[in-house]
């Protein structure tokens, strides 16, 4: 263990902007919020194991962090069981109602409201995920968020914010004043709110092992709304969602190896740049190094200009498949296209001929769980169903109105995923287990992450710290404004159109959690400043 901590660079004094040091201890709970977080290690000391802890902490997250996730979720996983990895997409598919003809008269697929909710997958996941690894009972892993939504929580600064700014957009769409808003006001800073209704949903699902969410109580209501409102989603819909144990997709990079959820999630982005930046001559180069960014924002764009064209429902990517994008002479091809000295505006190649919340922990036995829910965009949809507290995610909007595109919208099928939880190997063996809440800013946060970490050796934390970019589109990159200004100088010379961004305009920077095994299953977290979470260990 002690030659292990030894190969991290631990500051005695913060390298970047932060008051956090990391977190070690044999069990640890990282989450984005401190009651989500506590709400996990409370498992742990219940005698549950990393998988209770999770699922207990992503329940947590439902009520308190509504802003980035709800029951009407989805999710994704990556578990480490002591022996090996497994891939779990808890991913809904679009209403059987949903054919090309239903969206004709819509220039790209809503943004909000019915037309962009697909089946709901994220309560379905915590129940898969408790009945293959967990320790605990299933209902025992509901109690910190069934308090918290009957009795109250006192909500912190960023989620009071962001609160404040959906409500802006969604106060006015089905259900969502009378859930998340009081006196037609948003919960201020430290404001204690009271959320029963979901507190009953939360019961009945924990009652009936999710059963009253998919087939009885809370699938009626669902189905009921969307009646009234000539939406799609329909009972039969919901009591036919399956998730898939659908494995991980791998990219080598010197000793260690990056694993990722496969289509229909977007990591094929972050394995793709990290492949093709085997290419260059990034490891010889220091990681706040102007050249260094440069490669890794050129390795992302050259990524997700294929990503962006090709990914889709796996069944539906039948001439381009994730394994023609990650073949090594590909990522070769593309690499050479990187300029040293130039940004440059890419766009897809030819691989083949013809608002969201993260949670990871991990348990004294060496489980570790890389986990991550979402409602995409702050509030989903916006749509809340009346007297259950459920709103709904906007997945839908990540279908294209392309009839040539493989993730064309279809009945029955699930959209392109930008979220992604990440999970790295070393030898067979896991070294780490994080992830990047964020939209499109996920696969690029993977990459700076992975290689402060692992190329340059920097403690969870202080990778964490580190001021970030991300690429947009074209050539503009956005950047925090904790970035030096000599680097910001030298990135614009080389082309990049670079603007600064607080992180608080939008928090586009996303939100990390690490924890990174030291050996001896012992294990050191970090927490990203940019939200209000913690890292906590026993």
């Amino acid at each position: 263990m002690i030659s292990n901590m030894s190969t991290l660079n631990i500051p005695y004094k913060p390298l970047y902007t932060s008051r956090r040091s990391p977190v070690m201890a044999k069990n640890i709970v990282s989450t984005s919020h401190p009651l989500a977080s506590q709400a996990g290690l409370n498992m742990i000391l219940q005698g549950g194991n990393a998988v209770d802890a999770a699922i207990a902490a992503a329940i947590t997250l439902t009520v308190v962090e509504p802003t980035g996730c709800g029951l009407g979720s989805d999710a994704f996983a990556i578990i480490w069981d002591g022996k090996s990895l497994h891939g779990l997409n808890a991913s809904g598919r679009s209403p059987a109602a949903w054919n090309f003809e239903r969206f004709a008269n819509f220039d790209k697929m809503p943004f909000r409201g019915w037309e962009s909710v697909t089946v709901p997958g994220a309560v379905s996941g915590w129940l898969t995920l408790s009945d293959k690894f967990g320790k605990l009972p299933f209902e025992n892993l509901f109690e910190p968020a069934i308090k918290y939504a009957n009795e109250g929580f006192a909500v912190t600064p960023i989620i009071s914010e962001l609160w404040k700014i959906g409500a802006q957009e969604l106060k006015n769409e089905i259900g969502f004043s009378k859930n998340f808003m009081r006196k037609n006001n948003t919960p201020k800073a430290g404001e204690i709110f009271v959320n029963p209704n979901i507190g009953k949903s939360l019961t009945l699902i924990a009652e009936t092992k999710c059963k009253a969410f998919y087939e009885g109580e809370l699938a009626e209501a669902i189905e009921h709304c969307a009646i009234q409102n000539n939406a799609a989603l329909s009972l039969s819909d919901l009591s036919q969602h399956q998730n898939d144990w659908c494995g991980t997709i791998s990219q080598q990079f010197n000793d260690f190896e990056l694993h990722e959820i496969p289509p229909n999630s977007q990591g094929l982005a972050a394995l793709m740049a990290l492949g093709i930046l085997r290419y260059t001559d990034v490891q010889n180069l220091n990681p706040d190094d102007p050249a260094a960014i440069h490669l890794q924002i050129e390795a992302i764009k050259l990524s997700l200009a294929d990503v962006n064209k090709y990914v889709s429902d796996p069944k539906n990517m039948k001439d381009t498949t994730a394994e023609d994008l990650l073949s090594e002479e590909y990522l070769k091809q593309r690499s050479q296209l990187i300029d040293r000295k130039k940004s440059k505006d890419f766009k897809s190649g030819t691989p083949k001929t013809g608002g969201t919340v993260y949670v990871t922990a991990a348990d004294k036995s060496g489980q570790m769980i890389s986990f991550i829910q979402s409602n995409y965009a702050g509030f989903g949809s916006g749509v809340c169903i009346p007297e259950t507290g459920i709103h709904l995610q906007n997945r839908g909007a990540g279908f294209s109105l392309d009839p040539n595109s493989s993730n064309v919208v279809g009945p029955k099928k699930r959209p392109f995923h930008t979220i992604i939880p990440g999970f790295l190997l070393r030898n067979g063996q896991p070294i780490m287990s994080f992830g990047v809440m964020g939209g499109p800013m996920q696969a690029q946060g993977h990459v700076q992450l992975i290689l402060r970490t692992e190329l340059w050796g920097q403690d969870p934390q202080t990778a964490i710290d580190a001021p970030r970019w991300r690429f947009d589109e074209g050539k503009r990159v956005a950047v925090e404004i904790s970035m030096p200004k000599k680097t910001i100088s030298i990135l614009s010379d080389m082309g990049h159109d670079v603007e600064f961004e607080n992180y608080d305009k939008n928090f586009g920077f996303g939100g990390a959690q690490i924890i990174k095994n030291l050996g001896n299953n012992f294990f050191i977290a970090g927490s990203d400043p940019r939200k209000d979470g913690q890292s906590v260990g026993i």
